[in-house]
C-alpha cells in the first residue's frame, strides 16, 4: 500500500499542514498586535512624561526658565540610555534650556517642520538617533506658559529598543506556546483520525482474510456508515458462490450429457478395422478432447474473477510428484517448493496443467525430472506471481518443434496415444487465469516448461530463479 493512496496519511498530511500554517498565521498575527500595542503603550508613556514636564516647569517675570522636572522613570537619570527631555524657549528673552541629567551636554537632532510639520495640537512625532547610536522616538510640543503668550519647546524621548526587547520577550513565549500548542494538536489530532479510521482498516483487514482463506465473510462491528457496506460485500460474496456452485453444475451436466454419446460413438469406431475405422476414432477423441477443454474454459471463467478462488501450492505439487514416482519408477524427481505459497487458481485446474506437464517430461526424461515453484516479479506482468517450472533431460525441442508442440492438435510422437491437445489446453487454462505459459530448450538439451500465475495473499518470499 502506497502512503500517498492511504486515506489516513492524506488526512494526517492535510490536517498537520493545515495545523501548521494555522499556527504560523496566528503567531504573526498576535505578534503584530502586540508590537503595534506595544507602540501605542509607548507613545503614551512619552505623553505622560510630556504632561510631567509642562507640569513641572515654569517662567519667571524676567522670562527665565524655572523648574527640575523628576520624572518617575529612573532612565532619565542615566546617561547615554536614550531617555532624555529638554526645555527650549521660543520667545524673545533668556536663551538658557533645561535638560535631563541623561543628557548632559549633549544636543539632540531635530527635524525641520517642513519635513515633520507640527500637528493641530502643536505636536510632533520623529526619530532619530543620539550621540551613542541609541534609534529614539521623540515627541515634540509647543507649550504657551502665560499671558504674554510666552511659548516653549518640550522635547521628550524614548529608546526604540525597550519597545523591540519587550516585543521580543513577549514573542519568544508566544512561539514556545504555540509550539507546545500545535505538537499537542497534531499529536491529539493524528489519534483521532486513527481512532476514526480504524472501522476502516478493520474492513481491510477482513477483506484480506476473506482472500487469503478463500472463505468466510465480513465478520465485526462497523459504524453506521461502513455496515452497509459489509453487508452489500458479503452479499456479493453469497450470490458469487452461488453463482461459481451454478456454473460447474451446469458444466458437470453438460460433460454428462456429452460424455455416454461420445463414448459410445468411439466404441463404435474403434470396432471398425478400417482405415476409416480409425479416422473416426481418432476425430471423436479429438472432439471430446476439445469439449473438455471448453468445458475448462466456461468453468475457469465462471470463476476467476472470484476471490475465493485459491490454491495451496505445497500439498497439490507433492501429491502430484508422489503419483507421478509411483508411475515412473526409473525416473527421479526433484522438488523444490518455497513454503506458504497460495496461487490464485482451483485446484483442479493446477493439477491438470501441473499434471500434464509432469507427465511429458517424465515420458521424454532420460533420468530425471525437476520440479520448482517460487515467488517472482515478473518483467511483463503487474503485481505478485508464482513461477512453476518443470525440466527434464530428455531430447529437447528444436524452436520449430516448440510452436509445432503448442498448436492445437498437433502431436511431435505419433506413436504415442492422444489428442495433442495437451500443451494447448495447459496454455489454455494458464491464459484464462490471467497467466503465461512458454517452452524453452535446444535439441538434445532437455525442455523447460515456465508458468506464471497470479500469487494469492501474502506468503513468505521464495528463491528467485
Amino acid at each position: 500500500m502506497r502512503p500517498a493512496n492511504s486515506l489516513t496519511f492524506r488526512s494526517l498530511v492535510l490536517t498537520t499542514g493545515w495545523f501548521v500554517i494555522a499556527i504560523v498565521v496566528i503567531a504573526v498575527v498576535i505578534s503584530t498586535l502586540y508590537r503595534n500595542a506595544a507602540e501605542r503603550s509607548f507613545r503614551k508613556l512619552l505623553e505622560a512624561e510630556t504632561f510631567n514636564v509642562v507640569n513641572s516647569v515654569s517662567v519667571d517675570e524676567n522670562g527665565k526658565l524655572q523648574g527640575s522636572p523628576q520624572l518617575g522613570n529612573l532612565n532619565y537619570q542615566k546617561p547615554g540610555q536614550g531617555w532624555y527631555w529638554t526645555v527650549e524657549p521660543l520667545y524673545n528673552g533668556p536663551k538658557d534650556k533645561l535638560t535631563s541629567p541623561s543628557l548632559g551636554g549633549a544636543i539632540l537632532d531635530k527635524k525641520d517642520t517642513q519635513s515633520v510639520p507640527l500637528g493641530k495640537d502643536f505636536r510632533r512625532t520623529y526619530v532619530i538617533k543620539d550621540y551613542n547610536g541609541n534609534d529614539l522616538s521623540v515627541l515634540e510640543t509647543v507649550v504657551s506658559m502665560d499671558e504674554k503668550d510666552r511659548r516653549i519647546l518640550i522635547k521628550v524621548t524614548g529608546n526604540r529598543q525597550a519597545i523591540r526587547d519587550e516585543v521580543r520577550w513577549f514573542s519568544r513565549r508566544l512561539y514556545a506556546a504555540l509550539a507546545l500548542f500545535g505538537i499537542a494538536s497534531v499529536l491529539v489530532n493524528g489519534i483521532v483520525i486513527l481512532w476514526a479510521l480504524h472501522p476502516l482498516d478493520l474492513a481491510r483487514r477482513a477483506l484480506r482474510q476473506i482472500s487469503e482463506n478463500g472463505e468466510g465473510e465480513m465478520r465485526g462491528t462497523f459504524p453506521d456508515e461502513i455496515q452497509p457496506l459489509a453487508d452489500e460485500i458479503n452479499g456479493l460474496l453469497a450470490n458469487n458462490r452461488a453463482i461459481i456452485e451454478r456454473a460447474r453444475m451446469q458444466v458437470g451436466n453438460l460433460a454428462h450429457s456429452l460424455k455416454t454419446p461420445i463414448a459410445v460413438l468411439l466404441n463404435e469406431a474403434q470396432s471398425l478395422n478400417d482405415s476409416g475405422g480409425k479416422l473416426i476414432a481418432s476425430q471423436i477423441a479429438l472432439m471430446q478432447a476439445q469439449v473438455q477443454a471448453y468445458l475448462n474454459r466456461a468453468r475457469i471463467a465462471a470463476q476467476t474473477q472470484s476471490v475465493l478462488t485459491r490454491c495451496e501450492i505445497d500439498p497439490t505439487l507433492e501429491r502430484l510428484v508422489r503419483v507421478m514416482r509411483r508411475l515412473n519408477p526409473e525416473t527421479r524427481f526433484d522438488v523444490k517448493i518455497a513454503p506458504g505459497l497460495i496461487v490464485a487458481t482451483e485446484q483442479q485446474d493446477l493439477e491438470e496443467v501441473v499434471g500434464n506437464l509432469l507427465e511429458n517430461a517424465a515420458r521424454f526424461a532420460r533420468s530425471k525430472v525437476r520440479l520448482t515453484a517460487c515467488r517472482v516479479d515478473a518483467d511483463d506482468l503487474d503485481g505478485d506471481w508464482i513461477e512453476i517450472t518443470v525440466e527434464d533431460d530428455g531430447p529437447g525441442l528444436s524452436p520449430d518443434e516448440i510452436n509445432r508442440a503448442m498448436k492445437r492438435g498437433q502431436r511431435l510422437d505419433e506413436s504415442a496415444s492422444g489428442s495433442g491437445l495437451g500443451l494447448s489446453i495447459v496454455d489454455d487454462i494458464v491464459q484464462a487465469y490471467g497467466g503465461t505459459f512458454s517452452l524453452k530448450g535446444m535439441k538434445g538439451e532437455g525442455l523447460l516448461a515456465r508458468l506464471q500465475l497470479p500469487a494469492k495473499g501474502k506468503a513468505k518470499k521464495g528463491p528467485t530463479m
